[in-house]
């Protein structure tokens, strides 16, 4: 997972939170019968930086999601909290979703209340969400700026001009339905990416990976260039295949997650997910998906409500390899799980959350993977006033409440969710700031942190350790390597959050917490990638590869990043699952208990054999007709994160093993 900051921040108040109740957002009352929705300003308005440049025009159309929120909102929270954690007499009571339903969901009476204020304002509404999540509407901007207690307005940003509220939203008091957040009024607000650059939403760029490189860790050393560090280097390998994987993390024959769903939640779908899956399962000798076996409900509202530009502001077909490598990833580990894949219309919170708020009303899948996330805070953008003295918040409050609405429905019903931890560490080189990443970090979610792995000959672990990589160049002369070239790359994400208290579970696994806050990750997988997984897609290819000529064809990459760490978690989940013939749920409270008490968890504190790896790279991308370029790619160099005995802030608890899936399967079945 890649995370880049897309859009206009919020200047942060510093506190924390526990393990919020939704639905219970403090609001205080206003002059006219309506009450603010607490959290919903951007307070970057109240900084002088940001200028006011105007109102938006008030015939100009404008989109909105309004989110409510759970009845009983505290009782929903503590029942999450009570299904989910292994010493509860209640462990493990999931409830149906016509039991969530009927008990914890807006009523159509509510949503008729909704709907009846917002239309009375003259905004139209488009739809209603599954399980009455949120009320869809779209008017003129004179109609939001009334049905919300507001004006439009225009500001300058970031050399150019974006629209937003200019004061906290509002709702009438004759509402009573929990309205917790109001979405998509700025097309400038909290975003995602892929790791992939932005392209058209054409097939991709190609890539291929360049030889020599090694079909196992340490198989072939780089013995013609320069010693690193008194020692001769591997290639990096050329790519681990699901096998290798299954193999290291202890996934036994005949342990393929049948019966289980995996959900999947990108931006945007390719056309060629499913079958460049199929084509990448069968050349490395998996069963192709099944009939059925991979189903498609992408873009569950239909088309983006939110002004976004797919390609300028979410990337584009970049999410396209991040699609490929989350459904190869979760296939390779349980090839006979089904999967769910449900891409957002957008990158923008609008969607992404209409996604996740689809998948747990329609309650099949029980484990879901998400591959992005997005920095809370940026203090390195100076142009915009974002720094160490005044560092900005990307999201607010309101949009949390969002999120862990559907975080605790999900708890409830069963269903787990993982989240990438980020690729660029401590963020502090990124973003200008110490801090774990969102979604990763709230205390409802499982957070998967990376590991660099080495897999050997017989599909065993060679070693594990922490994902942190420095490169460094060859001199001129090819004699020896750079010291001056020498680049922090990227790293698994981490810390302390300084948005969340640190939850009960965390407690006495998570020995050292300099802030009190929620500690990321949790748990963590293969991750480097310099030690990652091949993967397949249609690609567009400019020059002639081994894959065959130039254009649009199938071809195959080795890829890392958290993006792999997360489905690769996500199938073994479903292996375990399918063992323990149930639903695990929101697993945190049971990683954290396994490991208080057992040796469940490999712990990649043992540095590896080798300080690094050569990785080589085509010069031109595709084919050796212009030459080679190689580098050091080095391990367990992650910013000021660091891997430690237990619990460390690269990857968590550690990494999964046989005798995990044995605990998961014998605990259920003893349960």
């Amino acid at each position: 997972m890649r995370t880049t900051r897309v859009g206009v921040l919020a200047i942060i108040a510093v506190g924390t939170v526990g393990l919020a109740t939704v639905g219970m957002s403090p609001a205080s009352a206003q002059a006219g019968g309506r009450h603010d929705l607490h959290g919903s300003r951007p307070a970057w308005q109240t900084n002088p930086k940001f200028e006011k440049t105007g109102t938006v025009a008030k015939s100009k159309q404008v989109t909105a999601k309004v989110w409510l929120g759970a009845n009983n909102g505290s009782d929903l929270a503590a029942l999450a909290q009570s299904v989910s954690d292994p010493t509860s007499a209640n462990y493990e009571q999931f409830l149906t979703h016509d039991q969530y339903v009927a008990k914890f969901a807006p009523t159509q009476a509510q949503v008729a209340q909704v709907k009846s204020w917002l239309t009375g304002d003259g905004l139209t509404v488009t739809s209603v969400g599954s399980d009455n999540h949120y009320v869809a509407v779209s008017g003129t901007a004179a109609e939001v700026s009334k049905a919300f207690g507001t004006t439009m307005s225009t500001y300058k940003f970031d050399g150019g001009t974006v629209q937003a509220p200019d004061s906290t939203l509002s709702v009438p008091n004759s509402v009573t339905a929990p309205v917790l957040a109001i979405t998509g009024l700025t097309p400038a607000g909290h975003t995602v990416q892929p790791q992939q650059q932005p392209q058209d939403l054409g097939a991709p760029a190609g890539f291929v990976n360049a030889t020599p490189c090694s079909a196992y860790y340490g198989q072939k050393l780089a013995t013609t260039l320069p010693k690193f560090q008194g020692k001769t280097l591997p290639y990096s390998v050329c790519g681990y295949t699901p096998a290798q994987l299954r193999g290291t993390y202890g996934v036994g024959r005949g342990q393929t997650g049948e019966g289980q769903t995996v959900a999947i939640v990108d931006a945007f779908d390719s056309s060629t997910l499913a079958a460049d899956a199929s084509t990448y399962a069968k050349r490395h000798g998996d069963p192709a998906l099944k009939r059925g076996q991979f189903s498609d409900l992408s873009f569950p509202e239909g088309a983006s409500t939110a002004s976004a530009d797919p390609i300028g502001d979410c990337g584009g077909n970049g999410w396209y390899g991040e699609q490929a490598l989350d459904v190869e990833a979760v296939h390779g580990m349980a090839t006979g799980a089904n999967i769910q894949y449900v891409g957002a219309a957008s990158c923008f919170d609008d969607d992404l959350l209409a996604s996740l708020s689809k998948i747990v009303s329609i309650n099949k899948a029980s484990v879901i993977s998400n591959s992005w996330g997005e920095p809370t805070v940026i203090a390195n953008d100076p142009a915009d006033n974002c720094t160490t003295d005044t560092p900005c918040l990307t999201l607010d409050q309101s949009t949390i409440d969002a999120y862990e609405s559907i975080f605790q429905q999900g708890a409830v019903q069963g269903i787990g969710f993982y989240f990438s931890s980020g690729d660029d560490g401590d963020e502090l080189a990124n973003a200008g700031y110490i801090h774990p990443d969102y979604p990763a970090g709230d205390p409802w979610v499982t957070a998967v942190g990376g590991t660099a792995l080495g897999v050997t000959k017989a599909n065993t672990r060679q070693f594990e350790t922490g994902w942190g990589t420095h490169k460094f160049s060859l001199t001129a002369d090819g004699t020896s390597w750079d010291p001056a070239s020498e680049t922090w790359l990227y790293g698994a994400g981490g810390g302390f959050s300084q948005l969340f208290d640190e939850p009960a579970y965390q407690r006495g696994v998570v020995r050292q917490n300099p802030t009190g806050g929620r500690a990321v990750p949790d748990i963590a997988m293969d991750a480097d990638p310099t030690t990652g997984m091949l993967v397949g897609e249609t690609q567009d290819f400019e020059l002639p590869s081994v894959f065959g000529p130039a254009g649009v064809h199938y071809g195959e990459y080795r890829v890392g990043g958290t993006s792999l760490a997360s489905p690769l978690l996500a199938g073994v989940q479903a292996v375990a699952q399918q063992r323990a013939h149930g639903r695990i749920g929101f697993a945190n409270p049971l990683i954290y208990s396994l490991a208080k008490t057992t040796s469940s968890f490999y712990d990649p504190a043992t540095k590896g054999p080798d300080a690094g790896n050569i990785r080589s790279d085509y010069t031109n991308g595709y084919n050796p007709a212009d030459g080679l370029l190689y580098t050091v790619r080095t391990f367990d160099q992650d910013s000021s994160l660091n891997v430690n005995r237990g619990w460390d802030d690269v990857t968590g608890v550690g990494t999964v093993t046989g005798t995990y899936l044995d605990k998961l399967a014998s605990r259920r079945h003893g349960h």
